[in-house]
């Protein structure tokens, strides 16, 4: 009997080999390993979701808004940090702003101008006034001082465009007054929108704001959008505000505050942080 071609040898082995490496690696290795999930991790390995009256509510790793009809936060719980996921805690759009430290001049909108899609142009707001304006609603809210540095006081980037003869306060709009009246001797004008500024001078301005009262986390958005968590001291900032609208001790939402902290990972990695669907189903509960 004659052997078989050389090449066809080779043409099999491969086909052989393809069959194992299917069989094992797209079949037995996701059985093995989702049935050691499932036994060992159930919980985390279904979404880690949570369940409030036998019904889902959220899951413990995605985080959700809580706002009423008209977007504006439910003054009994605890708010989360900003979101950039679509229209915040998006899981199909989960990312974050991609907006820089160096990103602090505003596009102002122009007046009766339209966008590419035909609505009114919005503009576009840099991440230091985005910051800044979320500072000035927390200040509202939480009834402390938004101040920080390089922010107005009515809650843009605190930024300048010098010029030879003059200066721009670029993210303030006319009519408004310019947080200050004069640099170095110029006089500050507001802005024009549609003005070109570009070939000015750009420089923020520190101003005399301390170190702020409201953390970073309350005022930047994650990496992913979905953070489920906020920082102690956010949490801290928000407790006098969800005692006093339910009724409840100070010392007891404290209480229940600590009791939704979660360590360090690994003892020493990150910071202590707060679940908030969880703390405010707790909330609920109590």
């Amino acid at each position: 009997m004659d052997r078989m071609p050389s090449w066809l040898r080779r043409h099999l082995a491969a086909l052989r080999a393809v069959v194992v490496l299917t069989l094992l690696l797209g079949l037995v290795y996701p059985l093995v390993t989702t049935g050691v999930a499932q036994a060992l991790f159930n919980d985390k390995a279904n979404g880690s979701i949570v369940r409030k009256d036998g019904r889902d509510v959220g899951s413990a790793l995605i985080g959700q808004s809580f706002t009423d009809a008209g977007g504006n936060p439910v003054r009994t719980y605890f708010q989360p940090r900003p979101s950039a996921a679509g229209d915040g805690y998006d899981p199909t759009s989960t990312g974050a702003g991609n907006l820089g430290p160096e990103d602090i001049v505003d596009v102002l909108p122009v007046p009766g101008a339209k966008d590419e899609e035909g609505d009114p142009d919005q503009g576009r707001q840099s991440l230091l006034t985005q910051v800044c304006a979320r500072s000035q609603a927390i200040s509202e809210l939480e009834g402390v001082s938004g101040a920080r540095p390089y922010c107005t006081p009515d809650g843009v980037g605190a930024v300048l465009k010098v010029f030879p003869d003059r200066a721009v306060s670029v993210n303030q709009a006319c009519p408004a007054a310019p947080f200050v009246a004069t640099y170095q001797g110029l006089p500050v004008e507001c802005a024009k929108a549609g003005e070109d500024y570009a070939a000015g001078r750009t420089v923020p301005v520190r101003g005399d704001a301390a170190t702020p009262a409201i953390p970073a986390d309350a005022v930047t958005a994650s990496g992913s959008g979905l953070d489920p968590h906020i920082s102690v001291a956010y949490a801290g900032l928000q407790a006098p505000r969800v005692a006093k609208e339910r009724g409840l001790s100070l010392p007891r939402v404290k209480e229940l505050i600590s009791e939704h902290t979660t360590g360090r990972a690994l003892g020493f990695m990150g910071e202590p942080a707060v679940n908030v669907l969880e703390l405010n189903l707790a909330l609920d509960g109590a």
